[in-house]
């Protein structure tokens, strides 16, 4: 697989994977709703009759459309949750938050490729080997023109067309694609179903036999089976060294990050987990590794979030493994999503990660031992600067 392909790939992934996130509260939605219209109620008595105040002069004499009282009530949910100045407590309307349990239902279903905008404004599809849109006949590099009849505008971002493209398993999408080098359009029916993609691949790097490559895309609950697989291929091969790559990896399962982190790492905390309504939370590595002291690189980005932060964090601040790339997103907290009457939820940040060293990942990310600064040079040639970095810095030790 090329970078581009991988990039390219991720970057779907990082969309895909964020709706695991919302599992986690389902456990306690009855409890929080009944606090949170306690909260609303004593509000309404206080300070905010000032906002009643202000809107009714807006009523009064805005010269525009006034909006619905549904509209108002969406608007003053987000403007308060905007005081929070955190990115992951949010207000969700119904119609997605009733996507969103379509897919934690398990009736989602995709087609296999990923998408991406290039630099002409084009919708350019990937299809990804063994699922529906290859077996249909998606090729590499087809511009996508219309998703089931309606036409791809240049204000569509990446996630609505995957939106579009998504649906219950078993249904078909019909996509409008210009094959690469073709004059004219054509139409391909595509299944959708479970699209088959493993976390993990690995080799040997060609310019050095003793240094094992090993790319993690997500966090599943295969991915330590996976990397452990990798590392063990890895080592009969002759391997001495290893890079694990989490560039582009927007995490996943919390539990998986524990478990990668623990192939690695012999005794202390991987992380340590704080909240409000818990005591800290210690999640600590066991005696038994599979990659015992082989020296190790951790490839990090700006894509590098959650799960991905967990694992380069602990590897970092055991001095198990130094980072090489650039400061990753700073995604490192879990949210609780809570159903309101009407359909809508709001998911709210309950809990913070920190690595081993008390270093907050959430908002902050982790800035790597080694920058690499990215060159147009590097990308026109097709070269990975900062694999390369990595590479240089195993054979000669800085």
């Amino acid at each position: 697989m090329t970078g581009r392909s991988r990039d390219i790939l991720t970057v779907v992934m990082v969309f895909l994977l964020a709706i695991t996130a919302f599992v986690a509260g389902y456990a306690v939605n009855d409890f929080v709703e009944l606090r949170t219209g306690r909260a609303l109620a004593n509000s309404e008595q206080g300070d905010f009759a000032i906002f009643w105040e202000a809107w009714g002069w807006v009523e009064q004499s805005y010269i525009g459309e006034i909006p619905t009282s549904q509209q108002l009530a969406y608007g003053a949910i987000r403007g308060a949750l905007g005081v929070l100045n955190d990115p992951y407590t949010i207000f969700i309307e119904p119609a997605v938050r009733e996507q969103e349990r379509d897919s934690l239902r398990g009736n989602f279903g995709g087609i296999g490729a990923t998408l991406e905008r290039n630099e002409n404004g084009d919708v350019l599809l990937t299809p990804i080997p063994g699922n529906p849109a290859e077996v249909a006949g998606i090729l590499e590099g087809d511009i996508l023109l219309a998703v089931d009849g309606q036409e791809i505008t240049a204000e569509m971002t990446v996630e609505e067309i995957a939106q579009m493209i998504r649906g219950e398993k078993g249904t078909a999408v019909t996509l409008t694609v210009v094959h690469p080098g073709a004059a004219g359009p054509v139409e391909i029916e595509v299944q959708r179903a479970d699209i088959l993609i493993p976390s993990v691949t690995f080799r040997l790097l060609p310019e050095d036999s003793t240094i094992g490559y090993i790319q993690l895309t997500r966090f599943s609950a295969e991915s330590s089976g996976e990397v452990q697989q990798a590392i063990l291929g890895l080592q009969e091969q002759g391997a001495e060294k290893l890079i694990l790559d989490l560039r582009h990896n927007g995490g996943g399962l919390l539990d998986a990050a524990v478990d990668v982190s623990d192939l690695f790492l012999s005794s202390g905390p991987i992380l340590y987990q704080v909240s409000r309504a818990e005591e800290e939370r210690v999640f600590s590595a066991t005696e038994e590794n599979v990659a015992g002291v082989m020296p190790l690189v951790v490839l990090v980005d700006e894509a590098t979030a959650s799960s991905a932060e967990i694992v380069a964090g602990a590897l970092r601040d055991h001095q198990r493994a130094i980072l090489v790339g650039a400061t990753t997103f700073g995604k490192g907290s879990v949210q609780l999503v809570y159903d309101l009457s009407d359909g809508s939820s709001v998911h709210v940040t309950s809990a913070r990660w920190f690595t081993p060293n008390r270093h907050q990942i959430d908002q902050q990310g982790l800035a790597p031992d080694i920058v690499v600064e990215i060159t147009p040079e590097a990308v026109a040639d097709g070269r990975d600067e900062i694999l390369e970095r990595a590479v240089a810095y195993l054979q000669n030790g800085n």
